[in-house]
């Protein structure tokens, strides 16, 4: 017979399992949370998605540089490992949003709020809502379901010369 929620569990030698990996922190692959870097265009809504080892800098300039042309503003959280578009040396620029204190920034004060993420932030919601239905999917797999759900996301419809591609003829 179950217990109701909230009540002591009744034999402390076996206490109720944890449910999800709540370590603190940014994920890395060794915490067994792999970040995944996603980037979308704003013209084109062309999405790109790579699982990474960690959110150092130079993992993430490789996936950016990669990703993006060499003229390319990119909108970023305010994680520090960004701060490489910053820097004079690089032809992209970089434009961060403070999750904290607003949802869009107006940079440039012409009144249009011009600076936001919403768009990557709505295709994490559906990218989330697709390997939720997994109910857990292994790290060594991860990259996988992301290339599964790009591929879907990219293309309203899959048709003999995207098969033909992936079959590599």
């Amino acid at each position: 017979m179950r217990g109701k929620k909230g009540d002591p569990h009744r034999d402390p030698d076996d206490p109720p399992r944890q449910r999800a990996n709540k370590s603190r922190g940014r994920g890395t692959y060794e915490n067994d949370r792999p970040p995944i870097v996603g980037m979308v265009g704003r013209g084109t809504g062309w999405a790109s998605f790579t699982v990474c080892p960690d959110t150092k800098k130079e993992t993430l300039k490789a996936v950016v540089t990669e990703g993006t042309a060499n003229e390319a503003t990119v909108f970023t959280d305010e994680n520090r490992s960004y701060l490489w578009l910053e820097s004079e040396e690089e032809s992209r620029t970089r434009k961060a949003i403070d999750h904290d204190s607003t949802w869009a920034e107006d940079q440039d004060g012409d009144g249009n709020r011009e600076a936001h993420v919403n768009t990557i932030e709505g295709i994490w919601t559906s990218l989330r809502n697709r390997l939720r239905l997994f109910r857990g999917v292994h790290k060594d797999q991860l990259s996988g379901y992301v290339a599964m759900f790009e591929l879907a996301f990219n293309h309203d419809q899959v048709g003999p010369e995207i098969l033909q591609c992936m079959c590599g003829v």
